[in-house]
């Protein structure tokens, strides 16, 4: 049995990982279908991750909120309910959960050209699925992150918009810990005269927010399937690549 020591093994040189992160109150009523927007957007291998924010005494089976795990679903990625207190600590993990899952996804592709068709780690003996944990775990400290955060900002997110921006902050703090490098942005949608608008420029720390979400409105339609589209094209822009292309000319900085 071959041990999965490294990136190249699953098809992944330069270990970055892709995702948008999706923080909404309820169902989208404008523009294309996210759920089918979410898919191409998996296409291009790009994840989509879904936290629905529930309102006090809000059922969590309400039919409205069937989309937040939809979207995920059909977007590779992990799809969270919960009360905006409880926020914060969602937010950090479904963006591990997800990177983890992505990862696992790589490997079980590896591993099925190795087994056989239809093979993934759940068919190893347990000291070889332990291996291949350890392995995915590594992956998860090294690789480079790169997270889109799309924010609902229609009028019935008002009064969770405070919540949002302690829970981005917190998602910052808490992976800067990891090796590998990591990138945040920040879109907001409906935009004022766009499906959405740019809040935050990619940048490794989400410190600066602080001074722009006090200055954000709220108000009008959700077009969560145009903001997922538009969403997917803010990755591999020139900004992104210059700010690793920066990281990478400092000193001391070792190669991902």
């Amino acid at each position: 049995m071959m041990v999965l020591k490294s990136w190249e093994v699953v098809g992944l040189k330069k270990g970055t990982l892709k995702q948008i992160l999706l923080i909404t109150d309820g169902c989208s009523n404008k523009g294309e279908d996210p759920v089918a927007v979410a898919s191409i957007a998996q296409q291009q291998g790009i994840t989509v991750n879904v936290i629905g924010i529930l309102d006090d005494g809000h059922a969590e089976q309400d039919e409205s909120l069937q989309e937040v795990e939809d979207i995920a679903l059909s977007g590779g990625g992990v799809s969270q309910l919960v009360y905006k207190q409880s926020l914060s600590q969602t937010v950090q993990s479904v963006t591990k959960q997800a990177m983890t899952q992505t990862m696992q996804g790589f490997v079980n592709k590896e591993l099925e050209q190795i087994l056989g068709k239809g093979q993934s780690m759940e068919d190893l003996e347990p000291e070889k699925r332990g291996e291949i944990m350890e392995v995915v775990e590594d992956m998860g400290e090294t690789c480079d992150l790169e997270v889109l955060v799309l924010v609902d900002t229609s009028a019935s997110m008002y009064d969770k918009l405070p919540t949002v921006k302690e829970a981005l902050m917190d998602l910052s703090i808490s992976l800067n810990a990891r090796i590998g490098r990591n990138r945040f942005a920040i879109y907001r949608f409906p935009g004022k005269r766009k499906q959405m608008d740019r809040i935050l420029e990619w940048s490794p720390a989400l410190d600066s927010i602080s001074s722009i979400f006090p200055k954000l409105t709220s108000g009008g339609v959700t077009p969560t399937g145009p903001a997922i589209r538009e969403a997917m094209y803010q990755f591999g822009k020139k900004s992104l690549r210059r700010g690793f292309k920066y990281e990478d000319e400092q000193p001391g900085m070792e190669e991902a």
